[in-house]
């Protein structure tokens, strides 16, 4: 390994295959193979598995086993199990299976929020007050996604300041982290830089969610990390994309990252064959190879 000065000794690494990562399939995966998922990353060492969402089933029907799944899952000390949440119906079915931490998700264009929220910019912050209010009595803990935060299909490129102030109100509504999404892939490191620079939270209260569309989503993470960011989302296998962006293909796999940050010397607590053999084994019953060239090359897959 060899470390690069200014960069992070540790990362914390929000895996999000089990709920970004199987939306975007065009078939149901069975949920006992999505619980046997979420037990295989928690085995890898992952410590914050998104395991699904309270979304309406017509929705994202790929999902509408979500508390069948948190059922079947034995919820072990030291493990987060974040679930996606759209509005206060949502909130209500994540309580009673007995969630402790929800994440909620804006936009930062009108364009996708009309197709993703079906709400205005502004007036997506109507459905998530409630929402954020309600889960911190409960005690819960609230992480926010803002989507298009680089290029927005429909818009193109996305002014930063528009970013931050959605961002911005977000935090403000009391959630303890922000995850800034690349939902088309299109950023490079120094629009990067430019948008983490600009908010004056700081990195601290940061996340970046980066797809490789581009082949960018690395050295967007690894310019993130220069920065001051210590929390990266990813996707076992490289799996999943967004529903409502069509030119949203892959996240950035997790083990890609994994192979990154190690080769940096920085701790993830990660066993990397693990996981390799994992994303194997999703792909199997997904019934097609991994797009992670960590996963293909390890794993020796064609």
């Amino acid at each position: 390994m060899h470390r690069i000065d200014g960069l992070p000794t540790h990362v914390t690494i929000y895996e999000v295959g089990p709920r970004d990562g199987l939306q975007n399939e065009s078939t149901i995966v069975p949920v006992e193979i999505k619980a046997e998922f979420v037990e295989r990353l928690v085995d890898a060492g992952l410590t914050t598995i998104e395991t699904t969402s309270f979304v309406h089933p017509s929705w994202v029907p790929q999902l509408a086993d979500a508390a069948d799944l948190l059922a079947r899952i034995e919820r072990r000390p030291g493990i987060h199990y974040p679930v996606l949440v759209p509005n206060d119906r949502g909130l209500d079915r994540a309580l009673e299976s007995g969630v402790t931490e929800i994440a909620i998700f804006g936009s930062a264009t009108e364009s996708f929020a009309q197709r993703n929220l079906n709400r205005t910019v502004d007036s997506q912050f109507d459905m998530f007050a409630p929402v954020v209010s309600r889960a911190l009595e409960h005690g819960l803990r609230v992480r926010a996604y803002i989507s298009m935060c680089f290029g927005d299909p429909w818009e193109g490129e996305v002014p930063i300041p528009q970013v931050v102030d959605v961002g911005m109100r977000l935090l403000d509504l009391g959630c303890y982290e922000l995850s800034l999404g690349d939902t088309i892939g299109v950023g490079t490191p120094g629009h990067a830089r430019a948008l983490i620079e600009a908010f004056p939270c700081g990195p601290s209260q940061l996340a970046v969610h980066f797809h490789d569309t581009y082949g960018q989503a690395l050295a967007n993470t690894l310019e993130a990390l220069r920065c001051g960011v210590t929390v990266v989302d990813a996707s076992a296998g490289g799996i999943g994309g967004c529903p409502y962006a069509a030119s949203a293909t892959g996240n950035l796999a997790t083990e890609d990252l994994v192979w990154m940050l190690h080769g940096l010397g920085i701790e993830t607590g990660v066993d990397l064959d693990s996981l390799v053999a994992t994303s194997s084994w999703l792909a199997a019953h997904l019934g097609r190879p991994s797009p992670s060239p960590v996963v293909r090359a390890l794993s020796k897959e064609p």
